[in-house]
């Protein structure tokens, strides 16, 4: 494994600190070191993918397609060194990545095809119309073009669907655009074995070298520079809601300001109506403490807010609940710092004399370090309302169940909440017509 940085598909040596991975359940330090990149890189490696725009904006479509589905080929061919290895790195279980492998190479031959079928331009064409009167009608034509080098930040929660050759390095790829990843700080080995994988897909298909750089780095000087440098065009992110709003800060104070695609956080709101605990209240609330607590809450479709007007059915929904998530045990968090914001923000909740715990799971190990145990709050539709650090995300294995007396305060919770990435309406039959 090459912990080298590397700029237009080359290894390059950095004059920095090593760094090192850390298992999250242990603390120890994972084999391997890798190097913190400085701002010449940055200035390297955005100067090559700017010049390898040129030409691969204008390589063949099947070409590219077979660049992806290369890319695809090598990263299946290491997939047992690959999950080993993100397991290391995550604390995630060996057969979700070997879900995320799948993911991983899936998206990337979806969009090898998509290339290759082409409709993906949404080319729009008028044609002219030279006796057109009073005046003629020019021939107009309009299609979607690459925007230029892409830089991509790796997710700390999918270190391989969201990352080194995740959706948006894909996406980018198959449209045109030169990829310049920042490897996340979590998953150094990782992303050197994915980067790999797509050197050796660059290498086979003879893709201009400037089309893959990444850089690795411990803490935030990285990301800043390639941001704000002016040969960037476009910015992705997966993470926190604070994390991504740093980014679109720093993006549009640039002289020329640069789109941001970031997926950011979410407590993704459930209502139950009156219908459904009639008729599952029971079932509805073993369902849920499971997608609460899956993979230690760290998906970014978590569970995070659930509403419902106070009922028989409600009680029976929370009396189930509370036992649901008492006999799940603590999981491993992504990282230590993930680790220390939930517990802290957690405890912030116990201590609060608005929200009432009905369930904390217990504590598996007490010799595993940044471990996350599950915590379920109600707190009254009043209270929510009038307190909106209730509708922030706390990232992991937490839920509050916001309790209305009527449709009417129901509607009015509804109506406080951010945009989301998701919500579920849980429903009767004659509550959805």
């Amino acid at each position: 494994m090459n912990g080298k940085n590397i700029i237009a598909s080359e290894y390059v040596d950095a004059n920095e600190k090593s760094l090192h991975a850390i298992n999250p359940a242990t603390g120890v330090a994972i084999d391997g070191d890798f190097f913190k990149a400085n701002e010449k890189l940055v200035n390297d490696a955005l100067t090559s993918a700017t010049e390898a725009f040129q030409l691969y904006r204008s390589v063949n479509k099947d070409l590219k397609a077979a660049f992806l589905n290369t890319i695809a080929d090598e990263i299946a061919a290491i997939t047992d060194e690959l999950v080993k290895r993100a397991s290391a790195e995550s604390g995630l279980p060996m057969a979700r990545l070997q879900g995320e492998v799948g993911r991983t190479t899936g998206q990337l031959r979806l969009f090898a095809n998509l290339i290759a079928e082409g409709s993906w331009v949404d080319a729009t064409i008028e044609t002219a119309q030279p006796e057109r009167q009073p005046l003629p009608k020019p021939d107009i034509r309009r299609m979607m073009i690459p925007i230029g080098p892409v830089v991509v930040f790796g997710a700390s929660n999918f270190p391989l669907a969201f990352s080194v050759a995740g959706g948006d390095t894909a996406s980018a790829l198959a449209s045109g655009c030169p990829v310049v990843v920042k490897a996340h700080p979590a998953h150094y080995g990782t992303s050197a074995l994915v980067a790999a994988a797509i050197l050796n897909a660059v290498e086979k298909t003879k893709m201009p070298k400037g089309v893959f750089s990444m850089l690795y780095d411990d803490g935030y000087e990285i990301g800043v520079a390639l941001v704000k440098h002016p040969q960037t065009k476009a910015v992705t992110f997966t993470g926190s809601f604070k994390g991504g709003m740093a980014l679109v800060k720093l993006a549009d104070e640039r002289e020329q300001p640069i789109p941001v695609f970031a997926e950011m956080g979410s407590i993704n709101p459930i209502v139950f109506l009156p219908q459904a605990l009639q008729h599952q209240a029971a079932e509805l609330a073993k369902k849920y403490a499971a997608s609460i607590t899956l993979g230690a809450g760290q998906f970014c479709t978590n569970p995070g807010l659930m509403m419902a007007i106070e009922s028989a059915e409600l009680t029976t929904f929370k009396k189930t609940l509370s036992e649901a998530i008492a006999a799940i045990p603590s999981a491993t968090m992504l990282t230590g710092g993930i680790a220390h914001n939930y517990n802290k923000l957690a405890a912030e909740v116990i201590n609060d004399d608005k929200a009432t715990i009905l369930g904390i799971s217990t504590l598996k190990d007490k010799d595993l370090q940044n471990q996350s145990q599950a915590l379920v709050a109600e707190i009254s539709a009043a209270d929510f309302i009038a307190h909106p650090k209730f509708r922030e995300e706390i990232f992991g294995p937490y839920s509050v169940l916001v309790v209305a007396k009527n449709l009417t305060e129901l509607e009015a919770v509804i109506s406080s909440l951010d945009g989301q990435l998701t919500a579920t309406l849980m429903a009767g039959a004659d509550e959805l017509k």
